[in-house]
């Protein structure tokens, strides 16, 4: 008899970790061989000086201490969806009541074709608009910092942006400027209100860097934009590469830009991304690019090497005493046929650059388990069919090891209580 109790409780623990906010310490029951968490920490941290520093200013921020901390998070398809990105997002912007931060860079995916985060909305007439993305080789436009751009191919269209949507968090966002990246003539094209009881204060153009400025008199969660066209010739171009929601008040700006099926070469085509990556400055930029690039039939690891490499070279030119955290790829099949041997190979450049540049890993390949884990994880419901993207529940795991890695590592270089931090994290109800 004791048996089917114990197999009573073990499916009662399974089935109630999916309701957690803060999964992690209820799914180790269930999934506790194929999550091997020795590896879940920021390698290479502890000698980091810009990590040092990274935490520093977070510790200031937590304390009360007013500061703006930049944070960039950069991939393909598992960063577009932002659910593990957005879980360390909101982890990050609630840990402390000092936190009103802005929302920061988003984009109107459905309006270029492809699926949008649900916490954020931003809607227009799909009809009127056409996507192109860097990772699509027959595309071409003008990109930016966000990869992808979507298109007017009409004379008029209204977009009304909301900072938050069906997942939003514990704290909405407000906004009292918008930064809208477009291509674009500024005399070809009219950005206007499109609620009378909301005007703008002011509006600026910055051709250089790709963007127009709109200012509100108040914060607010959420505007309408009417963009028209001023001739009706081809001359008329606008394709917006980007949105960014901003306010005046104090704490971490968590910015991800991802893009289905986004390599090295992908953001390497993005001719203004280094120009608009200047505008921020970041304190800490997350890498995590390579699952396409393993899935290429011609993976050169050299190659790899070369385009990580310049990345880590162009980000600290820009913002010179960045942290930037090198993730390794998660195991994946290729074709949905074989363990990808190349991941193998990108965790041993990874771990070579970071500690040439003197950055951090986490090695999320390690912690899955290395080659051929990916079936495991599907085997429990933590994977898709396709063994390369995650379940909405295997998105909140990768999420919650990420948030305690990273915790961790600020409890450690701070001198903090161990787990003291953790805890909060863990009492968050998004």
């Amino acid at each position: 008899m004791k048996k089917p109790l114990i197999l009573l409780l073990f499916i009662t623990v399974c089935l109630h970790a999916r309701a957690q906010h803060y999964i992690l310490d209820s799914i180790r029951l269930c999934n506790s061989r194929i999550i091997h968490e020795e590896y879940n920490i920021l390698a290479y941290a502890d000698s980091s000086d810009s990590f040092r520093v990274f935490f520093s200013k977070l510790d200031s921020l937590f304390e009360g201490h007013e500061k703006n901390i930049q944070i960039f998070h950069i991939g393909g398809s598992h960063i577009q969806a932002d659910i593990y990105s957005n879980r360390v997002r909101e982890y990050l912007r609630n840990i402390t009541p000092f936190s009103n931060g802005p929302r920061g860079l988003i984009f109107p995916y459905r309006l270029a074709g492809t699926n949008n985060p649900l916490n954020y909305s931003i809607a227009g007439n799909r009809n009127l608009w056409k996507g192109f993305r860097s990772s699509v080789n027959r595309d071409t436009a003008i990109w930016g910092l966000s990869g992808i751009a979507a298109t007017l191919n009409a004379y008029e269209d209204t977009i009304r942006i909301k900072a938050n949507h069906r997942e939003r968090g514990k704290h909405p966002y407000t906004f009292n400027k918008i930064r809208l990246f477009a291509v674009a003539d500024s005399s070809g094209y009219s950005i206007s209100s499109a609620d009378t009881a909301l005007l703008f204060t002011g509006i600026s153009f910055d051709p250089a860097k790709g963007y127009c400025e709109i200012s509100f008199p108040d914060t607010i969660s959420e505007a309408g934009l009417v963009i028209s066209k001023n001739d009706t010739s081809e001359r008329a171009f606008f394709s917006i590469t980007g949105v960014e929601l901003l306010n005046d008040f104090p704490g971490v700006t968590f910015n991800s830009i991802g893009v289905n099926g986004a390599s090295f070469k992908s953001f390497n085509r993005c001719t203004l991304f280094y120009e608009q990556l200047k505008l921020y400055k970041p304190d800490l930029f997350i890498i995590s690019i390579g699952t396409n690039d393993a899935g290429a039939k011609d993976f050169d690891p050299e190659k790899y090497r070369n385009y990580y490499d310049s990345l880590i070279i162009a980000i600290k030119s820009v913002s010179p005493g960045c942290a930037i955290l090198l993730t390794v790829p998660n195991d994946s099949y290729y074709r949905k046929k074989y363990p990808n041997k190349n991941t193998g190979l990108q965790q041993s450049v990874i771990h070579e650059l970071a500690r040439k540049h003197g950055q951090a890993v986490w090695d999320f390949y390690a912690i899955m388990g290395g080659l051929g884990s990916s079936q495991q994880w599907y085997k429990r419901k933590l994977m898709v069919y396709d063994r390369v993207h995650f379940t909405k529940t295997g998105y909140s795991v990768k999420g919650d090891l990420l948030i305690s890695a990273l915790i961790s590592q600020w409890e450690k270089t701070t001198g903090r209580e161990p787990a003291s931090l953790l805890q909060l994290i863990k009492n968050i109800h998004e």
